[in-house]
């Protein structure tokens, strides 16, 4: 077996919980966000004008049912000016990005910003963490608390947000986990499984909490979950750190034994943005 999937299973796995995320949040929060969801050309394009951290409004997945082309991209920004979108980042995987690509982008004023590092294992392959706190399921009870302690790491308390994030409780296809001090929720992770991968998502960890293993132990019992679903892979992925930094995450991730499989550049979309010439 190889212990790398194709990009495109790396791409569809993040793309569709993303797309689940956003569709699944309850109506009201999501006429507050105006959220805005399709599929295009294999890909899922996400929109979301009152999401003020700018996150949730992405294009991904694309370049494995149809090639990325200027006509692909047209259509992608069409969507979001018809949303009224004012920003928007597209997600492409390197090795499905075209010859020409530095002039499509150019001419859609599609400009570079930060990079995102894919990573990978199999599940057999994972080396679990642990802490002394408390790990487990989150359930309806918890819900909430889960969801508000995730998204204020993230710098996203928005309650529209935390209503979405509390609807994957239940989703079948999410598995959402916490780590408890007492009866406090201190830090969170979510996973997402599709076919034979589970993708690791949303962990976060509060800063007086951080340094004790959370992270980890929220790895491994997401590992274990996606095991017992069947999954063969573990998918995930962090920003790429700058010359001379660190990303802990990502380096949680490579304890875990979860391996780079290719740098994905942000690129980035403003509403009236001059095209290059």
């Amino acid at each position: 077996m190889s212990n790398t999937p194709p990009a495109a299973v790396l791409e569809a796995a993040e793309a569709e919980f993303m797309y689940q995320y956003e569709v699944g949040t309850p109506a009201d929060a999501s006429a507050t966000l105006h959220v805005a969801t399709a599929r295009i050309g294999g890909g899922v394009v996400l929109s979301m004008r009152g999401d003020r951290s700018g996150y949730w409004s992405k294009a991904l997945g694309f370049g494995f049912e149809e090639p990325v082309t200027d006509e692909l991209i047209g259509r992608v920004l069409d969507f979001y000016r018809g949303e009224g979108a004012g920003r928007a980042v597209l997600q492409i995987a390197p090795s499905v990005l075209p010859p020409d690509w530095e002039d499509i982008r150019a001419r859609h004023g599609l400009r570079p910003g930060g990079e995102i590092v894919k990573v990978c294992g199999p599940v057999d392959a994972f080396v679990p963490g642990s802490t002394e706190l408390r790990v487990g399921p989150v359930g309806p009870q918890d819900a909430e608390e889960w969801a508000t302690v995730v998204l204020s790491v993230f710098g996203m308390l928005d309650q529209g947000l935390v209503r979405m994030m509390t609807a994957t409780v239940g989703h079948p296809r999410f598995r959402p986990f916490a780590v408890w001090d007492g009866d406090r929720v201190v830090a969170g992770a979510n996973l997402y499984l599709h076919g034979d991968a589970g993708a690791l998502n949303a962990g976060a960890t509060l800063p007086e909490y951080r340094g004790r293993g959370a992270q980890s132990a929220l790895m491994a019992a997401r590992a274990e979950q996606a095991a017992a679903a069947g999954c063969r892979w573990l998918i995930a992925e962090a920003g790429r750190p700058g010359e001379g930094e660190s990303n802990p995450s990502l380096n949680n991730m490579l304890r875990a034994g979860l391996r780079p499989v290719y740098h994905r550049r942000n690129w980035i979309w403003q509403q009236d943005a001059p095209e290059e010439a």
